[in-house]
Order: structure tokens, then C-alpha cells, then sequence
């Protein structure tokens, strides 16, 4: 132990000139938030909210537990608390964690898609991911998720409990904006939420809970449409459908799957119905041999062919999720209270943002190591 409290004392001052560095990323009034948003009310055991910080991410940022976190604040000389005076503070510190992660969202700049048309566009992709509590047997929370291609970084997010359903309804939309989601997505008010703020959709489409209409606003024959296509040539019609009493435009681009692709997509209906108990349909099971998006932009922005291939660019956010959930070990809460699982995974994701922050610089590489 007296060897690794010299090493750590050693290494204090370096230690000190890196957080240094990575301060520089966070957001202008990050330190006195600390206090007006609850997080460091009096300065018992921590003086000031550099500290507070720099153990929280000690704690939830490099994966140490709240014994480790003090354990190591202690050697280093940062601050001598104990792990439950740590929990305690923590559980205080949601509000102040989410305040920067949303400045941190709103302050950065991001490079224009290689998809856009315009400046005046961006693509986007937003998915959910859950997290669980100890023990728990479902889903505890939810982390609904908005990143920008192809940067990889993410714009928006949101921590709700299991309640929190998927839906383009929570998510603030610009001008311009293309944002792409799976079926979990895919509901009439969500994309008509969308639209109506001006952006557009590229969603898979969930044809048990999304009636269209054709021109002349009868239903949409989806299954008899799709027999029509040969071969692997997309194809798409024009279809509308209702939504708060409003009529909206989109177009339907589907693709027939290969043999291999088809027979893994039957079998995994097959497999889902069981689990669910339920019968599956035989049309059901006939449309896993398609793929079938629904766009609600024109033609002249992307063709058919372009809308399938942006749709294939959603699985992005699907290697987020996973770089979050296995390198930043975000996938479980080891809390049992809210207000501290609020905070701890509000302090993992200001850790992956901040990471987002440093891989952006670190592009323009730098003999020095840091921008001046």
C-alpha cells in the first residue's frame, strides 16, 4: 500500500495537468452551476465542484467503486471522503450532471453529413437503449439516444424511466432535419411530429400499427405491392396515411431480401411468436421476405435506391450503443435508488460525450498533444 501511495503522489501533479486539459472541453459555467443546481451546497469533505467532478468520474466514468473512487481520491491528495459521504453527493448531483451534458450538446459545432444536400440539412439517427438496476428482471431505465452522421456524435438524449416508450414525439426536431428510426419508431403521431416541425423520416415500417392509403386514400395493399417486385430491384409507391385528422404525404421504397436474408428473418418471426405465445400469421410470415421503409422527403432529394441505402446507415447508432454499453460498462446500474441511477448514468454519458469531444480534436492531429 506505502508503494502505491508514492507512486500516486508521484504522479499528483501530471495527473493534475491532464484533468486540466479536459476541463478546457467542458461547458462555460460548468463550476458555479455546481451550486446553483443543488450539487454542492455546502463544501463539507469536497471544497469545491472541480473535485466533486473529478470523484464522480473516478466513480461512474472509469468504472471505480465508490470505495475505489474515495480510496484513490484519498492517495492522490484530491479529497478524503468516505464511499457513503460519496453517494450521498452523487445522488445530488443529477440535476447538475444533466445541466452540463445538455450545454455540452448545445455548445458543440458538428461536420455536415455526407448525406446532406444542403447546409440546411442534417441526417440523424435515434434509437433506445435500456439499463438495468441490480437484480432487476426487466428494463429499470431507459436511454433514448440522437446521434449525427457521420460524425457519430450525439445531439440529443434522454433518461426515462420503463414507462419512457420509443417515439420521434420526444425528440426536438429543425428545419431540415432527416432522422432515421427502426419500428419501434414507427407511429403516425411521432412522424406526423416530425413533419409538422419541418424535418423528414426514414423509418422501417411497422405495417400492424401504420395503415396507408393509396392516391386515392383507400387502403394501401402492402403484401399485394410487394409480390410485385422482382428480383433485387427496389421499388416505391407513393402512400399516405392519417394522422391527427391530417393527411400526409410519403412514399414506400421496399426491396425483395436475399434467400438466406429471408429464411433468417422467418425463422426469427417464428421464434418471436412462440415466446410471445401468440399464432403468426401466413402473410405475416410472407413479408419477412421484404423490406419495406417508409420516406417522407421527394424523390429529387433521394431516389429510391438512396433511401434504402440511408436506412442501412441506421445501424450506427446500434454501434454506439454497444460501445457505450461494453466499453463504458453502461448497460447496468449498480444503484438502487433513483436519484443515484439518474446520476450515474447521466455521469456516463457526460463520459462518452466528453470522449466524442476529445476523439473530434484529437482529428487535427497535434505534435504537442492539446490545442492551443
Amino acid at each position: 500500500m506505502a508503494v502505491y501511495a508514492t507512486v500516486w503522489a508521484m504522479n499528483a501533479s501530471e495527473i493534475q495537468k491532464e484533468w486540466s486539459l479536459l476541463a478546457k472541453f467542458l461547458p462555460k459555467g460548468w463550476r458555479e452551476a455546481a451550486r446553483t443546481e443543488g450539487a454542492l451546497k455546502r463544501a463539507r469533505g469536497i471544497k469545491d465542484a472541480e473535485t466533486l467532478l473529478r470523484l464522480i468520474l473516478l466513480h461512474a466514468g472509469a468504472g471505480l467503486s465508490l470505495r475505489q473512487a474515495t480510496a484513490r481520491a484519498k492517495v492522490t491528495g484530491l479529497t478524503s471522503i468516505s464511499d457513503v459521504a460519496l453517494l450521498k453527493r452523487l445522488r445530488s448531483s443529477e440535476p447538475w450532471l444533466r445541466w452540463i451534458t445538455t450545454r455540452l450538446l448545445s455548445d458543440s459545432v458538428y461536420a455536415p453529413s455526407f448525406f446532406t444536400i444542403d447546409a440546411e440539412r442534417r441526417l440523424r439517427v435515434i434509437d433506445a437503449t435500456t439499463v438495468q438496476e441490480p437484480g432487476a428482471t426487466g428494463t429499470s431505465w431507459r436511454v433514448h439516444y440522437s446521434i449525427l452522421l457521420p460524425t457519430l456524435v450525439c445531439d440529443f438524449f434522454e433518461v426515462t424511466d420503463v414507462s419512457g416508450g420509443e417515439t420521434y414525439k420526444r425528440l426536438p426536431v429543425e428545419q431540415g432535419d432527416i432522422i432515421l428510426g427502426d419500428r419501434g419508431y414507427c407511429h403516425r403521431e411521432g412522424v406526423a411530429h416530425v413533419l409538422n416541425n419541418g424535418g423528414d423520416v426514414v423509418v422501417r415500417l411497422n405495417s400492424n400499427n401504420f395503415p396507408l392509403l393509396d392516391r386515392h386514400d383507400q387502403p394501401f395493399d402492402l403484401l399485394g405491392r410487394l409480390r410485385t417486385l422482382r428480383g433485387w430491384k427496389p421499388k416505391e409507391w407513393a402512400v399516405r396515411f392519417e394522422a391527427s385528422q391530417d393527411i400526409y404525404e410519403a412514399r414506400l421504397c421496399a426491396i425483395r431480401k436475399s434467400p438466406v436474408a429471408a429464411e433468417r428473418a422467418r425463422k426469427n418471426a417464428i421464434r418471436e411468436a412462440k415466446k410471445k405465445k401468440r399464432k403468426i400469421l401466413p402473410a405475416t410470415l410472407e413479408m419477412t421476405k421484404y423490406v419495406f421503409v417508409l420516406a417522407t422527403f421527394p424523390y429529387e432529394v433521394f431516389d429510391t435506391q438512396a433511401v434504402l441505402e440511408l436506412y442501412r446507415v441506421r445501424w450506427q447508432v446500434e454501434m454506439s450503443f454497444k460501445r457505450m454499453k461494453s466499453l463504458m460498462q453502461a448497460g447496468h446500474v449498480p444503484k438502487y435508488d433513483v436519484a443515484s441511477a439518474r446520476a450515474w448514468i447521466q455521469a456516463k454519458i457526460l463520459t462518452v460525450l466528453l470522449i466524442e469531444n476529445l476523439q473530434k480534436k484529437a482529428s487535427f492531429f497535434s505534435p504537442w498533444g492539446f490545442q492551443i
